[in-house]
């Protein structure tokens, strides 16, 4: 829970604490301008760019300018102290199930790392950065439809504890696709900017009675895996599972097959029937005929699943961000800016005010500038951008109307934060 009451002397009061809320269902929506898809809480613009874009408001008082430029750096100090709180807790609880540690470190971590307060941080991480959980409807489209490949998948997802997916951000291309032998057809393609993927692995009993060889495993049992990815195709979201293994479709198999079957026993018939020289000469030509035919289809299956491996050496080296511990830094980083780029606006919006504005006037205003000045069609975080300056103690409520208090009084609260945080030290030197 948040406390709303205000303590100079504890920095991480004011940063609030989102209760997890996942299970959204991503959808197309062909109302949305730039994403074509429904509105989340990510902004899709660089802090930077948005402090740019603040400070034009205030151009004409250079003391406003550089007053507010000082609050932004203040403020991004105290969620950036926050962070490494946050990613000293994640890695002391990961450690017992981190596979990229060696046995010997991992036992180490036996009973000091606890399973459920590692989860429930990493869940905060993940919401604070305005992630979502893919629901599982979406994935078992994402397993039936592929966009890029063409080729089905198989993916024991019973190797699993736990499987999750979460992403943040999502826009639309045009790519050229092979349908059917050299015919290209342009399809509109729905990305993810980013995807995070959980995989909790089952304890080694689990293994020994299916009798799977646990010399065999690439990942020791126990193990959590981590891995983000970017510019992830929205129905190909199955090509990021480690254990997914090519097949045939149900029509590489037709194609194969059936002509295969009918032609082989029209050939045969004819051998029979026909004793002549020429029927048989003939009949070796058909043989050979639909022997290319048969290699074409099984060719291009082969050459879908080398595309596959492309694919996934593509995104080892191209589009994966990190992996296990080595994801938190990415998440921690995207948790960081998307907390302070909803601070800063709700201050920037409401200091700017002539009047105070109700919880739903801020959130249309905020709206309404990134799609009139930016295209940007999304669903500001207001809530919780308000609780993070009223927990600073920068912004009050009375009657359901808001205000902030002016720059020159913000700068010298966020100071006392600041100061209070390691106030131990002075005590300690005097």
């Amino acid at each position: 829970m948040v406390s709303s009451n205000y303590n100079s002397n504890n920095i991480t009061e004011w940063l609030v604490e989102i209760p997890p809320s996942f299970g959204m269902t991503i959808l197309w929506n062909p109302l949305c301008s730039q994403y074509d898809m429904k509105q989340e809480h990510y902004i899709p613009f660089d802090k930077e760019f948005l402090l740019e874009q603040q400070l034009v408001e205030y151009a004409e008082d250079e003391k406003e300018v550089e007053d507010f430029k000082k609050l932004f750096d203040i403020i991004e100090h105290y969620f950036h102290y926050e962070a490494f709180n946050l990613i000293r807790n994640l890695k002391q609880n990961y450690a017992a199930f981190d596979p990229d540690l060696n046995p010997k470190e991992r036992a180490a971590y036996i009973g000091k790392s606890k399973f459920t307060v590692f989860k429930e941080t990493l869940l905060k991480v993940l919401d604070r950065g305005n992630y979502s959980r893919v629901d599982q409807k979406t994935l078992d489209n994402a397993f039936k439809d592929s966009d890029l490949i063409g080729l089905k998948l198989a993916i024991d997802l019973d190797a699993y504890k736990e499987y999750e997916i979460y992403v943040r951000g999502q826009h639309k291309t045009t790519e050229k696709v092979t349908k059917f032998f050299f015919w290209k057809k342009e399809v509109a393609i729905e990305y993810y900017d980013r995807v995070m993927i959980y995989l909790n692995y089952h304890d080694a009993n689990y293994y020994s009675k299916k009798k799977t060889s646990l010399d065999k495993m690439l990942i020791d049992p126990g193990s959590i895996v981590l891995k983000i990815f970017k510019r992830v195709p929205k129905n190909d979201l199955e090509t990021i599972f480690p254990n997914a293994v090519p097949m045939m479709s149900k029509t590489d198999k037709l194609l194969l097959w059936v002509p295969g079957l009918v032609g082989g026993i029209s050939l045969l018939s004819a051998i029979d029937l026909l004793n002549s020289k020429t029927s048989l000469n003939q009949g070796l030509i058909a043989l050979g005929i639909l022997a290319a035919y048969l290699f074409r289809q099984y060719n291009n299956f082969v050459n879908k699943k080398i595309k596959y491996s492309k694919m996934l050496s593509d995104s080892l080296y191209f589009k994966n961000l990190g992996n296990n511990s080595g994801a938190f830094y990415s998440l921690l980083n995207s948790s960081e800016e998307e907390v302070l780029k909803e601070t800063i606006l709700a201050y920037s919006f409401l200091n700017r005010s002539k009047t105070p504005l109700t919880e739903l006037e801020l959130d249309h205003q905020i709206e309404s500038w990134f799609k009139t000045k930016h295209n940007t069609d999304l669903d500001f975080d207001v809530k919780e951008a308000l609780q993070k300056l009223k927990n600073a103690g920068l912004a009050s409520e009375t009657n359901g109307k808001w205000k902030v208090i002016p720059l020159d009084e913000a700068l010298i609260r966020i100071d006392e934060i600041w100061d209070g945080v390691f106030e131990y030290n002075q005590l300690a030197m005097n």
